[in-house]
């Protein structure tokens, strides 16, 4: 086991290697900061384990997430106060108008029964 851990941590720094080439080379240059996109380049091919640390730490930009902002003293910034209270609905305005609402349906509702109706008559003549 103890022969094969150099050949392991070889096998990671190659394949760590490999991936930010490739992160290199598919990254627009406004996503790369410090250094142009060749620079990293060399120093990832030049100097793998420094450069791949160097690159992922420092070289490339990471898209920004939703965390809390934290203060200097290293607490979270409060959350932001409530908005106000929405003002209670005029529920006799609400019940008014429901009011109104059942008594238009029950209007067309018998509209319809005598459209139906005048519609039987007109069809046994």
């Amino acid at each position: 086991m103890l022969v094969s851990m150099p050949y392991l941590f070889s096998l990671l720094v190659v394949a760590a290697t490999v991936f930010a080439v490739v992160d290199i080379i598919t990254r627009d240059e406004g996503q790369v900061r410090h250094m142009p996109k060749v620079v990293w380049l060399l120093l990832v091919i030049l100097l793998p384990l420094l450069g791949v640390v160097l690159w992922f730490t420092i070289g490339r930009e990471y898209p920004e997430r939703d965390r809390p902002v934290r203060s200097p003293r290293g607490y979270a910034d409060p959350p932001p106060a409530p908005s106000a209270p929405m003002p209670p609905r005029d529920t006799r305005t609400t019940e008014q108008q429901l009011a109104d609402l059942e008594r238009e349906i029950e209007q067309e509702r018998r509209r319809a029964e005598a459209r139906r109706r005048a519609q039987d008559g007109q069809s046994a003549e």
